[in-house]
């Protein structure tokens, strides 16, 4: 097969995945779509919980009751169909890899997603009751705490964005380690750095309150620390040597 017809193969194939992918995320979609009103509803517990009494969220654009609860429909889609996705993109890679990679590259898959999910749980049971609590607690006397549905669909994917990569770092470390571009004594030298880029981090993407802004840094240190951990099992540099 000349190289011509081994690039058009590929690509052939990759929109064969890629469209797979997509019809699992759309059909999942359409499954949830019925009860996206309910999906909101559970999004929005932890706020609902802390609403001063008489107090409800609002939707300040005429389209914002429909399509909020359709964007997190789709969302939930994208995150229930993770598993095939990342299937997908393996069968399509795996075909190029050697050995030692193939070895590597699934449990990091695997390790990747289950501490992603973990960052959002993380967040969703421990972080929103708290970043909510302290809001209610210092919203001035005389002010309705009103908020949008669709800003606060906004503040929920940044959080749940922020401490999914969060819960990354150990693959990140481990991966880095591996590939031979940083040793692991260095790691241990930039420490101090990295906790205080933890904090900073933290009074980024949450409310400025030390609290939150702990419940961040402190799990993004700890894994960081996991990270050296579990890289001293790894054999550094091992990929260049392929």
């Amino acid at each position: 097969m000349s190289t011509s017809e081994s690039i058009i193969a590929h690509l052939i194939e990759l929109r064969t995945r890629l469209l797979r992918i997509a019809a699992v995320v759309v059909v999942i979609f359409l499954c949830l779509a019925p009860w996206a009103r309910e999906l909101y509803t559970i999004l929005a517990h932890p706020l609902l919980q802390h609403l001063p009494k008489g107090g409800s969220m609002i939707a300040t654009e005429v389209t914002t009751p429909f399509l909020v609860p359709m964007k997190i429909a789709i969302m939930a889609a994208f995150l229930i169909s993770l598993p095939h996705t990342l299937y997908q993109l393996w069968a399509f890679v795996a075909p190029g890899l050697y050995s030692h990679e193939k070895k590597l590259i699934a449990p990091l898959i695997v390790g990747s997603t289950f501490l992603f999910f973990s960052g959002m749980a993380f967040a969703y049971f421990l972080v929103f009751p708290v970043v909510f609590g302290f809001i209610s607690r210092v919203t001035p006397e005389g002010v309705s705490m009103m908020t949008d549905i669709g800003k606060y669909l906004d503040f929920v994917l940044t959080l749940f964005i922020a401490f999914g990569v969060t819960f990354e770092v150990p693959i990140i470390v481990i991966v880095l380690v591996r590939m031979g571009f940083i040793q692991i004594q260095k790691l241990k030298e930039w420490r101090p750095y990295m906790i205080v880029g933890a904090f900073v981090l933290g009074a980024i993407f949450t409310p400025p309150d030390i609290v939150s802004q702990t419940m961040l840094a402190v799990p993004l240190w700890l894994l960081y620390e996991l990270g050296i951990f579990l890289a001293k099992f790894v054999p550094p540099g091992e990929e260049k040597k392929a």
